[in-house]
């Protein structure tokens, strides 16, 4: 996962609104989403490669999501970061304590995870938890509400669709999620890569042919409990591969 963009209690019918797009590589074998045979039953996309997965909720009506954090020297052999969601939907593991003794085992992430009905936003390089207030967030590849510009412009439009809106519309957050458009050089985060990639990863829909966004979900939690989750395909032009939907609740 790339970047996702969260409302809390920011709309009177939704007390949950989340918008997120999975960058990765084209070739890496992923599963659409669907309902996992796990107990609770969880409802997300699937990296074939190692199992796990980038975002998803659970039939109890819990989220949770995962952001790579973005530096250049990789550990070699250790976990596979998608198992992180996987666990915080399926298990109690996941607590700030746990994840502040384990995250050595990981390369960086920021976890969206879900406790005691609060949402939390846990970020490996600094061992911090972070309650997310009502609002508006953005989580990409740093920290937590850096001040990237595609995290300050997805934001943004969010926020002035929601105030604005009585009724949510799938589409129309999507479409929020579809933009490339790129800042100027001198917006651009310094991350360790290289300007042309800096370039490349400034934009919140990356389209290039090896690597770029492959998915956007959408999930709608209305305050009765139930919950809408899209989640929309693309090719490495951009081409739209096919939408599921899930209801729950």
């Amino acid at each position: 996962m790339c970047i996702l963009f969260v409302a809390i209690d920011a709309h009177p019918d939704y007390p949950l609104i989340v918008c997120a797009n999975r960058d990765e590589f084209h070739h890496r074998a992923t599963e659409p989403a669907h309902r996992w045979p796990t107990s609770p039953a969880i409802y997300a996309g699937q990296d074939k490669l190692a199992g796990g997965t980038w975002l998803g909720v659970n039939e109890l009506g819990h989220f949770a999501g995962l952001t790579n954090i973005r530096e250049i020297e990789q550990q070699d052999g250790v976990r596979s970061r998608g198992e992180l969601v996987v666990n915080a939907l399926c298990t109690t593991d996941i607590t700030p304590q746990w994840l502040s003794e384990h995250a050595i085992n990981y390369n960086p992430f920021n976890l969206v995870f879900q406790q005691q009905q609060k949402l939390y936003c846990f970020n490996s390089k600094t061992l911090q938890t972070t309650l997310l207030s009502p609002g508006f967030h953005a989580v990409s590849n740093g920290a937590l509400d850096d001040v990237w510009p595609k995290m300050a412009k997805g934001q943004q439009a969010l926020q002035g669709y929601i105030t604005q809106t009585a009724t949510p519309d799938i589409e129309a957050l999507r479409s929020i999620m579809l933009d490339t458009s790129q800042p100027q050089d001198q917006q651009l985060p310094k991350t360790g890569i290289s300007l042309e990639w800096e370039r490349r990863l400034s934009s919140i829909f990356i389209q290039h042919e090896e690597y770029g966004t492959r998915s956007t979900s959408i999930i709608l939690k209305h305050r009765n409990g139930q919950i809408t989750f899209s989640e929309t395909r693309y090719d490495g032009k951009a081409r739209n591969l096919g939408s599921q939907q899930f209801l729950l609740g």
